[in-house]
């Protein structure tokens, strides 16, 4: 038993005397970089010291982009789309009305809101054309061909959009919806009584346009309402006069609603309305 304990005993010290040139052949065994584990209040050899992180490129040129950055950025705009083009484009006004529409005729979930919401993207697309269209040739083009910076692209590119939503707002007559967000944004300033367009910042532009939107789409929407508001009187009436209370209104007055709407090719004269409510005349 003494034999054995000796025997382990000189095999610890023989372990412990070994583990300084173990450690030092460790290190130089691994790859460049990478740090091995030592057992506490060990001394740390000098070839296993990390060598200096290298300098950060700059990353304001766009030659230093890497492809991984630009997939991370390009990513990053794809899922701002849709929020961009729900507050500064029509789709807005259009995808309301329609929605109204469809509550008018009371047909419940038709037509579906995939339909609703894919005409409302291709009518915004239409109407939103010229618009991109000059995006495109005044910020996006000179920014890739390098004729241009990223600070500059963005202004030049916010110039049309600007342009499309003050167009409008002036359309409806919404001007004092800018007031109402630019006060807000400076207040506790002495602000003039005649605003120009160029001291409105653009985030407080976008506010007062879905304002402005949410109004008109709204007007447009009680315009549509009304002549299915008075078939659904009349439809009431007769059936009160007849007798026929427990009847609902609304199982007689549906297909006469859908009778007058595509007599009237309302389908073409709701699109036709709303896509020119957003031309300059």
């Amino acid at each position: 038993m003494l034999f054995g304990r000796c025997r382990a005993l000189a095999a610890v010290v023989i372990l412990l005397s070994a583990a300084p040139s173990f450690a030092q052949q460790l290190g130089n065994d691994l790859p460049p970089g990478a740090r091995p584990i030592f057992p506490q209040g060990m001394e740390i050899p000098s070839s296993a010291t990390p060598t200096p992180a290298l300098p950060l490129p700059d990353l304001t040129k766009r030659e230093n982009f890497s492809a991984a950055m630009q997939l991370i950025i390009l990513l990053t705009v794809l899922s701002l789309a849709p929020a961009i083009l729900i507050m500064m484009t029509s789709f807005t006004r259009i995808i309301i009305v329609l929605s109204l529409l469809r509550q008018a005729l009371g047909t419940q979930q038709l037509p579906p809101n995939q339909v609703l919401i894919g005409l409302s993207m291709f009518m915004t697309f239409l109407v939103m054309g010229p618009t991109w269209q000059r995006v495109n040739s005044e910020a996006l083009q000179p920014y890739m061909n390098g004729s241009m910076d990223q600070k500059t692209a963005l202004v030049k590119a916010q110039e049309p959009v600007r342009e499309f939503m003050l167009e409008q707002i002036t359309r409806s007559g919404n001007e004092e919806d800018v007031f109402l967000f630019h006060e807000f944004a400076n207040r506790g300033k002495a602000l003039p009584e005649k605003l120009n367009t160029s001291e409105v910042g653009t985030m407080t532009l976008i506010p007062a346009f879905m304002l402005s939107e949410l109004k008109t789409a709204f007007l447009l929407g009680f315009k549509v309402y009304l002549p299915f508001l008075i078939i659904d009187m009349v439809i009431s009436s007769v059936l009160i006069s007849m007798g026929m209370m427990m009847l609902p209104p609304v199982l007689i007055s549906l297909p006469f609603k859908l009778l007058l709407f595509v007599l009237v090719d309302g389908w073409r004269l709701i699109v036709h309305g709303l896509m020119g409510s957003f031309l300059v005349t």
